[in-house]
């Protein structure tokens, strides 16, 4: 049995989903938006504390601030970015050593939005290399509420050349048993 035999959807929309730093200019339509940020509400976390919120840059003055936040021409061009926030306050904590699993449970979440958006024809693309500073002062956000990733988000430009996806083989990513 292969992998496309045992879960093709799934296997197909991994492999359609790439960062995208092309898109067209063309606006979203605001259902879409709310379409894949339901999807991404569905998104396990530790203990199901959903320790996230997701903010869309609505006004020029906030796009500005985002894109400023991460200066690159591809990235400013997004017609949409969401801003992936993280909760620590509601996040579970692991009782033997107290790891704080916002980060994680954050992530999961973003990769449903990556996903659910590459289901619906829109491109994305991870950004942590931002100033996560100004975008929380742009923001007005409480001392609790902590950026971790942007998302930029659009209908990928036409013409895109895509790159094979470069990734290990099974056999280096798995161990059976101990080390």
């Amino acid at each position: 049995m292969t992998r496309l035999d045992t879960y093709p959807r799934f296997y197909s929309l991994s492999e359609d989903r790439f960062s995208c730093r092309s898109f067209k200019p063309d606006a979203i339509d605001e259902a879409l938006i709310l379409s894949v940020i339901d999807a991404t509400r569905l998104a396990p976390s530790a203990c199901n504390r959903q320790p996230w919120l997701f903010v869309v840059a609505d006004t020029p003055e906030l796009r500005q601030a985002v894109a400023e936040s991460y200066p690159r021409e591809w990235f400013a061009a997004a017609p949409v970015f969401i801003v992936a926030c993280g909760l620590h306050s509601e996040a579970w904590h692991r009782p033997t050593d107290g790891k704080d699993h916002t980060d994680v449970d954050v992530a999961i979440a973003v990769e449903h939005l990556c996903l659910a958006a590459t289901s619906l024809g829109l491109g994305s693309c991870w950004v942590c290399n931002f100033d996560a500073e100004a975008v929380a002062k742009a923001f007005n956000m409480p001392d609790d509420v902590e950026p971790i990733a942007l998302i930029p988000l659009g209908y990928p430009a036409d013409g895109l050349t895509l790159t094979p996806k470069k990734r290990k083989n099974l056999t280096e990513i798995l161990r059976w048993g101990k080390f």
